[in-house]
């Protein structure tokens, strides 16, 4: 069932599906300072243009997507995914998500065609629980149980940035920055990816993160599109989301939020039966 648990972790992060078929696939770390914008090694003090690039005008970007981070206390959610792969569409499944900003994630996964629960994940800071109901077991790991499965750098703090469709793991360097009509794209290095953002322009809208190995042995690129926004509680949030992974095969992923609201009091129901064996 570890190939089930890769597929749990799709409605999170979705970099980790390729690592279904080889355990090998995703092991290079995305840069696991997901840097802050007063970290950019090229700052505002700069000459306008370093290289070609406009860096006050990065810079400026950068700021005001900081600014502009969706905020919660917190966030409940129902999604449809949708998963393709190179043994072709396999079924889809339905993810509940309640968020406690800092404190826990909790997610419930049912099979569509089954209509039934088959896990519950219970998700701190520090301690992950996996609640097999399909083989009536519960697992105990510690937090950075989510990097063994999805083979990236991970804290509560960017698992919830994932969730909320905030920009994550953009390099500490300014490497390319170019506007067009309708799009802002700036690209960032850090230590293991290449990073380039494009924005829409009058929204700010984060449309796309487009993510390459540095190391070129690995060849692995992965694509995030964020598209259907709507406004919620003041706060912009994407709607759907397709995620593309390839390296030697190619994962597919489609994310629909088909229902979501922000800071409403939530419960995190988390029982083990008598039953369950402990793994």
């Amino acid at each position: 069932m570890k190939c089930g648990y890769k597929i749990l972790w799709l409605i999170i992060f979705g970099w980790s599906a390729s690592g279904c078929h080889s355990t090998k696939k995703l092991q290079t770390a995305i840069n696991k300072k997901d840097a802050p914008v007063k970290n950019i090694t090229v700052k505002s003090g700069d000459s306008v243009h370093i290289s070609g690039v406009n860096t006050e005008a990065a810079l400026s970007l950068l700021k005001s997507f900081k600014k502009s981070r969706i905020d919660f206390r917190t966030f409940y959610a129902k999604a449809k995914v949708q998963y393709e792969d190179g043994n072709g569409k396999q079924p889809d499944f339905n993810a509940f998500i309640r968020l406690q900003k800092d404190s826990v994630l909790w997610v419930s996964i049912s099979a569509t065609f089954l209509g039934i629960e088959a896990f519950r994940l219970y998700i701190t800071p520090h301690k992950i629980a996996i609640l097999n109901k399909l083989n009536k077991t519960i697992e105990y790991h510690p937090f950075d149980y989510v990097e063994t499965i999805s083979h990236i750098p991970m804290t509560f703090s960017i698992l919830q940035d994932i969730i909320m469709g905030n920009p994550v793991y953009v390099g500490d360097s300014i490497v390319s920055y170019r506007q067009t009509e309708n799009h802002t794209m700036i690209g960032t290095v850090g230590a293991f990816f290449k990073n380039l953002l494009t924005v829409s322009i009058g929204d700010n809208h984060l449309e796309r993160i487009k993510l390459d190995d540095i190391d070129l042995n690995q060849n692995r690129t992965a694509s995030l599109l964020y598209s259907n926004y709507e406004k919620n509680n003041n706060l912009d949030f994407s709607t759907y989301r397709e995620i593309s992974v390839s390296e030697k095969s190619k994962v597919d992923i489609g994310i629909t939020f088909k229902q979501y609201e922000f800071n409403k009091e939530l419960s995190f129901p988390f029982n083990v039966p008598r039953n369950y064996k402990t793994k």
